[in-house]
């Protein structure tokens, strides 16, 4: 069977199936209408609305002072207040709607197929990494098609409607390859170009989100895609959502064949669901019926049909299979990808939940060159805890189960046997391959070497120990932290608290005093008479949205190290198992050159009390700490903010547009010599460790303590 016809056959078990959505959401669809014929702009619950007028004032979709406007001529009750705040965005669009939706379609790409000496359009794809591109099962339904086929960026317009030349580039799904037939998803590796560059660097990505908040009943979709094998088109805004189901929407845009795997944005440009058919009216024995009420026949023609809707596939619902995917299908992707290693296919597109693997009805190649983003993707917020560990006693700490990973020694010898080089990692490691990380954190110092003039060092030569998934088996034994999906709820702040009460009330404390040092102003009382804007953010929503809206992290990444920070401070049998794991994998003797990131630095300052006397002295190192805050070091095993006597030196670096590091810089609270380098990170790479060992004050401290010499 040929590409095309597997196309046909494919797509129309897709379109029958999604013929028989519509038809079971019809009583679901009518009261929709009825309530819009009523005059209620978004017939959505109340959860819905609050949850997306919340991430439209976090992400500053809508302005703030037009969001206070909106609610204050009037007293409102909360949902009317939601609504308004909804209705301002829908309305209003700022000026960057337009070149944002143009970079965006930058990352939609026309997928053909080679048969007999043709070439035939199949369909349509995106990027979700720097070299992952998402389409539809019915495109690409295995690796032997995807072989056949090949992909092609810029195909079409330029802004004076001549055709601008395409960039054609080849799949690899010996790479990587999986598809799922029942959410009509595939996910393929995009080979590099002729310069050896991902397509994501040329083209940019889509960054995947399973926050809740992108999308409610009545709000318009845009969809861009290849209709038909043609250059690209967009349908935009002249749409809105209809039905939410639990895996797919339902929506009005137009659309045609051809955008089968096309992204489905909202209006700030998110991707919200994955395009995959369009919704014919069928008669009583599912028969797809013609615009005249005759039944169709495939000789009729695409046009003859009788769409009465659209389907698209949640991405949260793709984003939660991928990360129930057998574990040979979650190796990380190779250190040169200069990426965040250790990544799934699920985590490739952002943060996802680390869940046990479950049985899934998927095709799937897998192979060790993941890709991942080649930066971290804070966008993109669901998180989970794996509960795969058995329950541990309350007052001892985890044991690592057989099969976890663990820590990575040094080779004999390295920097002549009396120096040694530790990285201490921070949170969300779990389920990655130390060698991998171990890659990351060497190639990120060994760019900032290079800038200091000091020769490289090699991965083998540092010691890598690895607590990732005795974190993750701890938490889960010893408190149940909820999974994040995409269904409607609270705020990131809320929706990631420890459940713990003592945890939760470190977790409080620490977004509160971060907040604070960075100079939130004074929340209002609310006023009986009318909602405010304080009334409608919520208090740890927003400190959390101020933390966001003045650095480069999104709320969720933030509130999720703080949450596992607070875990690990509150919670003795958490930290116990911690510090064990790292113990595991340290040098005994000579000189220590410790270098920690996030997490790792409040893991690394309780370590100095536990370490081996024969050890002389610690050279250390920390970047993008939270040490700053009193709520942090008050309960560290050391006491409080003093340099233990074991450290002989100490640099940290931190970088202003990093809320992990709003405490920063710490010589104004810690006594004892601190030197605080201010290094400034790349835009969405504010807390990764890497971009700050790249930095030549960072790496060459590092280096000097190594004793490299400048070459």
């Amino acid at each position: 069977m040929t590409a095309e016809e597997t196309f046909r056959q494919e797509r129309a078990r897709q379109l029958a199936a999604a013929a028989e959505r519509y038809r079971a959401s019809g009583d679901e669809r009518r009261a929709v209408q009825r309530q819009q014929d009523a005059g209620v702009p978004f017939p959505d619950s109340g959860q819905a609305i609050a949850a997306r007028a919340t991430r439209l004032l976090e992400r500053h979709a809508v302005p703030a002072a037009l969001a206070v406007e909106a609610v204050r001529a009037q007293p409102l009750t909360a949902p009317d207040a939601y609504e308004r705040i909804i209705g301002v965005s829908k309305e209003l669009q700022a000026w960057s709607f337009l070149p944002r939706g143009a970079r965006a379609a930058r990352t939609v790409a026309r997928i053909s197929t080679r048969e007999n000496g043709r070439e035939l359009p199949l369909g349509t794809g995106f990027l979700v990494s720097p070299r992952l591109l998402m389409t539809n099962h019915h495109v690409l339904p295995d690796a032997e098609t995807a072989r056949q086929c090949f992909v092609e960026f810029d195909a079409q317009v330029t802004v004076d409607n001549t055709p601008q030349p395409a960039t054609r580039l080849e799949f690899d799904p010996d790479g990587f390859f999986v598809a799922d037939q029942r959410l009509d998803y595939a996910l393929v590796l995009v080979a590099a170009g002729p310069d050896g560059r991902p397509p994501g660097e040329t083209f940019g990505w889509n960054r995947l989100s399973v926050q809740p908040g992108k999308l409610v009943i009545g709000e318009p979709v845009n969809v861009i895609g290849h209709p038909m094998g043609r250059l690209k088109e967009i349908a935009v805004r002249d749409n809105m959502l209809q039905v939410r189901l639990d895996d797919f929407l339902q929506y009005t845009t137009d659309t045609e064949p051809g955008n089968s795997g096309s992204p489905v944005f909202n209006d700030q440009w998110e991707v919200v669901a994955l395009h995959h058919s369009g919704v014919p009216r069928t008669d009583e024995q599912g028969r797809v019926l013609r615009a005249d009420g005759q039944v169709w026949q495939p000789g009729d023609g695409d046009d003859a049909v009788d769409w009465v809707s659209n389907e698209g596939v949640r991405v949260s619902s793709i984003l939660q299979h991928l990360a129930q995917l057998p574990a040979a299908l979650r190796s990380g992707p190779p250190a040169e990808m200069g990426a965040e290693s250790g990544l799934s296919a699920a985590e490739s597109l952002g943060p996802t939940a680390a869940v046990a693997p479950l049985p899934v009805a998927a095709t799937a190649v897998p192979a060790p060159a993941v890709p991942a983003p080649a930066v971290p993707a804070p966008a993109v917020a669901a998180t989970a805890v794996a509960a795969t560990a058995s329950a541990a006693s309350a007052s001892g700490p985890v044991t690592a189960p057989a099969g976890t990973h663990t820590g990575l020694r040094a080779r004999d010898g390295a920097f002549g046997g009396r120096r040694h080089l530790v990285f201490l990692h921070g949170r969300s490691q779990e389920h990655k391959d130390p060698q991998d990380l171990r890659r990351e954190w060497t190639a990120g110092l060994n760019q900032g070497l290079v800038r200091a003039g000091l020769p490289t060092v090699d991965p083998a030569d540092a010691w890598f120990p690895y607590y990732g998934d005795r974190l993750v088996q701890a938490l889960a034994a010893h408190e149940a932290v909820p999974r994040v999906t995409e269904a409607v709820g609270p705020s990131p702040a809320e929706a990631v608290a420890p459940a713990s009460p003592t945890a939760r009330e470190v977790y409080e404390e620490m977004i509160g005093e971060a907040a604070r040092k960075w100079n939130l102003p004074p929340e209002r009382q609310p006023d009986l008479e009318r909602i405010t804007l304080g009334d409608v953010v919520g208090r740890l929503h927003r400190q959390l949205g101020w933390l966001a809206a003045r650095s480069d992290l999104d709320a969720w990444t933030i509130a999720l190290i703080l949450r596992d920070v607070a875990a690990y401070l509150d919670d003795r049998p958490v930290r116990d198992a911690v510090l064990g794991s790292v113990l595991e994998t340290l040098p005994e003797d000579g000189e220590v050159i410790l270098v920690s990131h996030s997490l790792g630095t409040v893991v690394g300052m309780d370590l100095t009390t536990r370490l081996s006397p024969a050890l002389r002295m610690i050279h250390l190192t920390t970047v993008g700490s939270p040490l700053g805050l009193d709520s942090v070091y008050k309960r560290l095993l050391i006491g409080g903010p003093k340099r233990p006597d074991v450290v002989a030196d100490w640099l940290n670096g931190w970088s202003p547009s990093d809320a992990v590091a709003i405490g920063c810089p710490l010589a104004d609270e810690w006594a004892g010599a601190v030197t605080d380098v201010a290094v400034l990170n790349a835009h969405d790479r504010a807390h990764d460790i890497a971009e700050y060992l790249s930095h030549p004050e960072v790496a060459g401290e590092i280096g000097s303590h190594l004793g490299l010499a400048t070459g």
